[in-house]
């Protein structure tokens, strides 16, 4: 029998009614009729299983990933990355924990990677009930820490790219502290998604050790080599920031959100979504000052809730800048987020 994912009213779409109607309490019957035709299209392609096994797996762990962390959907949470084999006692692991208690404190909640060193560290100064553990499985190192452990908010994974879609899908913020191969993966593709806009622009902190010698090299790396190349563009380094605190640290995610809520797009147009309004005049100082990324033509003006966002009923309630974005420099956007934080 051929599947399509279109509707064509025949007996298939008619059994998946039935069974959507008899399950009771399917919020969205159309992404949900699609998903089980997908399935149904995948079990007739794959013959030895295995990639069967693979999209099973994947979709039961994002299923438990969205049911953990929907609870908590409007708290703005810090992942935090950095090395599981730091010690307790450690200077750098000392200053995670007082970065997870500080972090708690400006109410936040904390994501790590559920492991040892630096992931236990933030997640004993967040503590149990402010912390999420999102573990992997594997036969070293990555054993839940005595804080997530038992955890409702704790998730083993079996694969990595599932657990980083929940790191940096559920994510406010993202914190790196030093560490090795896995914290400098985390860094670059953080970096790569809202380099290239696949994320939305969020603080991303490097978190230096107490000499603060750790990511200058990495930073000198990106300056001197691939900067100097012209692989990246000098805005892209406005998307990352070192600092050699914890409360510098705290302090440039708090500032981050000072008057940034959020943002969409709504009909091509960028929405910027605000917790106070910003005056004509400094529209006007933000549209001289990033008139580089506006759309030829374009502008940047205040507004109210679009109607798409007002039939979403989606933050209705904040002010609005709408920006002719041009949707390729969002290290300038970065900055332009920056600037309107700094009026």
């Amino acid at each position: 029998m051929k599947i399509h994912l279109t509707k064509n009213e025949g007996p298939l779409d008619e059994i998946i009614a039935k069974l959507i109607a008899t399950a009771e309490g399917i919020r969205r019957p159309e992404i949900v009729r699609e998903m089980i035709i997908t399935s149904l299209k995948a079990g007739q392609e794959d013959d030895e299983g295995v990639d069967l096994k693979l999209i099973n797996t994947t979709l039961k762990e994002m299923r438990f990933t969205s049911k953990v962390f929907s609870p908590y959907w409007n708290v703005r949470k810090v992942t935090v990355f950095g090395s599981a084999r730091t010690r307790p006692g450690d200077p750098v692991y000392e200053m995670a924990k007082l970065f997870g208690k500080k972090l708690v404190e400006a109410g936040y909640m904390v994501i790590t990677g559920g492991g040892g060193g630096i992931m236990q560290a933030a997640s004993e100064g967040a503590g149990p009930e402010r912390s999420f553990g999102v573990n992997i499985r594997l036969p070293f190192e990555e054993k839940p820490n005595p804080v997530v452990a038992g955890n409702p908010r704790h998730i083993t994974y079996k694969y990595f790219f599932n657990r980083k879609v929940a790191f940096l899908k559920e994510a406010d913020a993202v914190a790196l502290f030093p560490g090795g191969f896995g914290t400098l993966d985390e860094a670059m593709e953080t970096l790569t998604l809202v380099q290239t806009g696949k994320h939305n622009p969020m603080p991303l902190v490097l978190v230096d050790n107490q000499d603060c010698s750790y990511w200058i090299s990495v930073i000198k790396l990106l300056e001197e080599e691939l900067l100097t190349r012209k692989y990246i563009c000098p805005s892209d380094l406005a998307l990352f920031e070192r600092v050699c605190s914890v409360d510098a640290a705290v302090e440039k995610i708090r500032h981050f959100y000072r008057r940034y809520h959020s943002l969409r797009y709504v009909a091509g147009q960028l929405v910027i979504r605000l917790t106070s309004q910003v005056s004509p005049e400094d529209i006007q100082k933000l549209t001289d000052q990033f008139k580089d990324v506006i759309l030829p033509g374009g502008r940047i003006e205040a507004s109210g809730p679009l109607a798409a966002e007002m039939a979403d009923a989606d933050v209705l309630h904040l002010p609005r800048l709408v920006i002719d974005f041009n949707r390729r420099d969002f290290g300038r956007l970065r900055s332009l987020i920056d600037a309107i934080n700094d009026l």
